[in-house]
């Protein structure tokens, strides 16, 4: 694998000589650099960092000829839309899923058949951090799972009120009923939570505080499940579960995060099912906000 890779990098001749035997058409993205905060380490939170890509695509022979026509080739644009999309989906902590990603975004357009990504972080210092993968159309089964289109679910946001309520039993087996996967929110508890100088830790404190009354939800719904990613929260609606949102890694990894401080909670709610393509928000015992997915209001 890793003399594949190298070949793939390599000089156009070792290219051509390594691909005789299985001939094959590539395109080539090289030394393209964007600016973006990426990285698990908490200093690379909030800072823009520069990050080098390079591809390689091999897609199958054209059959015919091209006529100078763009549309009949697979063009070096969408190689770095590839890029773009995933870039703009969300936060990333790691360069392998960054890699991933792109290289399997890649491999839906019908010309690709292999593709080869490396990455490297330029300002971590003076050296290049970086990955390389390589992924084939053929037997990808990763690349058909992170395609697939997730459950629309129906978010569920609970008031203080209505989790301390005898009836809040009901509401949640009232929302699974209905059809659809459900996700419960909640708000922090009435409780004043810890006071902090700095904008961005009372955003986690706040953040933490949610989450706290998400388990207090949980120890009173067993049923319910706490889940604060993407990945786990897909898994569970396509498989039956209902979860209560733990919302800070998702709103500390958002590219376009919600507008709205963690305290105001049906704000957030609404933030959350429009990013979560909701066919639904019910919001119990509480003033409904405005938002672009459809809004019921129940009384607490």
């Amino acid at each position: 694998m890793s003399d594949e890779i190298r070949q793939a990098f390599a000089h156009p001749s070792e290219r051509a000589e390594a691909s005789a035997t299985a001939p094959c058409d590539r395109i080539s993205l090289r030394d393209y650099v964007v600016e973006v905060e990426i990285g698990a380490f908490q200093q690379e939170r909030g800072a823009l960092q520069r990050v080098r890509f390079n591809v390689v695509v091999e897609v199958s022979p054209l059959t015919g000829p091209i006529d100078d026509d763009v549309d009949r080739i697979l063009s070096y644009d969408r190689v770095t839309e590839a890029i773009g999309t995933e870039l703009g989906a969300e936060r990333i902590n790691l360069l392998e899923t960054l890699a991933a990603r792109v290289a399997e975004r890649i491999l839906l357009e019908p010309q690709a058949e292999r593709v080869f990504v490396r990455i490297e972080k330029l300002d971590r210092g003076p050296f290049s951090l970086g990955v390389e993968i390589v992924r084939n159309r053929d037997g990808s089964a990763v690349a058909g799972q992170a395609h697939e289109e997730a459950p629309h679910p129906r978010v569920v946001f609970l008031s203080n009120a209505a989790i301390g309520s005898d009836q809040v039993g009901g509401w949640i087996k009232e929302a699974v009923a209905a059809g659809a996967p459900v996700i419960i929110c909640v708000g922090a508890d009435d409780a004043p939570a810890p006071k902090a100088t700095h904008p961005l830790a009372q955003r986690r404190i706040d953040l933490l505080a949610i989450e706290q009354n998400a388990w207090v939800l949980a120890a009173q719904a067993p049923e319910c499940k706490v889940v604060g990613t993407r990945t786990e929260l897909d898994w569970a609606m396509k498989n039956g579960q209902i979860c209560i949102w733990a919302p800070s890694k998702i709103v500390l990894d958002a590219v376009d995060g919600p507008s709205a401080g963690p305290r105001d909670a049906t704000a957030l709610a609404a933030w959350f099912a429009v990013e979560m393509e909701a066919v639904e928000l019910v919001v119990i015992g509480a003033d409904a906000p405005q938002t672009a997915v459809p809004v019921r209001e129940v009384a607490a």
